[in-house]
């Protein structure tokens, strides 16, 4: 068992938070995920070798790693936070 933690851009709300924990909770291997609003923090506890899999899939909801958020990301990141209101 491996422990992840990443620190992300864009987390504004729990439906940000919600969209992440499900999303990361799909992948195969996964046994845990935390959110943290306030600093920002992905921590995933899992199988080794799981890291790409986390980066790439916080990416592509609009969550990249600090220091690589774009516009892109950021309008994601407004859809990925309203599916997580809607299905709270």
């Amino acid at each position: 068992m491996e422990k992840y933690e990443i620190q992300v851009e864009n987390i504004k709300c729990g439906g940000c938070m919600n969209s992440i924990k499900k999303a990361l909770q799909a992948i195969e291997g996964v046994q845990t995920v935390e959110v943290w609003k306030e600093t920002e923090t992905v921590i995933v506890e899992g199988v080794a070798n799981l890291y790409h899999k986390i980066t790439e899939k916080l990416a592509s909801l609009g969550y990249p790693e600090k220091g690589n958020n774009n516009l892109l990301h950021k309008a994601k990141s407004y859809i990925s936070c309203a599916v997580g209101r809607l299905t709270a």
